[in-house]
């Protein structure tokens, strides 16, 4: 049994990065949620050039690691003046990186709106940017809950490569108890229980609305 002690002695500190993996999430996936949805719909517009900068930007992203990403804001940004936090590095590269899948759930979404739904909004009147943001986008991101959720669940466990970049997250605080209680496998239980307090919500509503939406036809 891991001993209690360990984390009632350093609760603040696990709380500390409680919140802070909490706020770089929900961040992120804000973030990858809007940016996602811009690639989704730059993959389908008729513009060449945009076509050609979603797919190249979902190809490269999606297929490198996510420590990488963060490597090319910490590390990158300075040698052209900028210097970030961990925090903001690795916030930034989880969003750029999650936002490459949702791209791809999103477009899938789309391409799963009949065809005539965009037919009847252009005959009406609506633009390009109009059918997409009040008829198509609604459709496709309700098709896309059920896989969207799973990416976020995955970004929420992401958050822990903040760890590796002084990111003040719950990762970072684990390993500052670790270090200094040297109770290496208690101490990280402790930070696993504390992700599933996050994740399991998460897959409860995931699971909830894929149901309803089943329901729903």
């Amino acid at each position: 049994m891991p001993n209690i002690e360990i984390f009632t002695d350093h609760f603040d500190i696990y709380m500390k990065g409680f919140g802070n993996t909490i706020l770089s999430s929900a961040i992120a996936l804000l973030g990858s949620f809007l940016l996602g949805t811009l690639i989704a719909v730059f993959r389908i517009t008729p513009v060449k050039p945009l076509q050609w900068f979603g797919t190249a930007y979902v190809e490269f992203i999606r297929n490198i690691p996510l420590l990488l990403v963060v490597f090319i804001f910490f590390y990158g940004l300075p040698s052209v003046g900028v210097t970030l936090s961990g925090f903001v590095c690795g916030t930034v590269g989880l969003m750029v990186y999650t936002a490459a899948f949702v791209a791809e759930a999103i477009r899938a979404g789309i391409m799963a709106v009949p065809k005539g739904q965009t037919e009847a909004a252009r005959a009406s009147g609506l633009n390009y940017t109009q059918t997409m943001r009040h008829v198509v986008l609604p459709q496709a991101v309700k098709i896309v809950i059920p896989p969207l959720s799973n990416q976020f669940i995955n970004l929420v466990k992401n958050s822990s490569i903040l760890g590796a970049f002084a990111g003040l997250d719950l990762m970072y605080y684990g390993d500052q108890v670790a270090s200094k209680t040297y109770a290496t496998f208690d101490t990280y239980i402790f930070v696993a229980v504390l992700y599933l307090v996050l994740t399991l919500p998460l897959s409860y509503m995931a699971l909830h609305f894929e149901r309803k939406l089943a329901k729903a036809g």
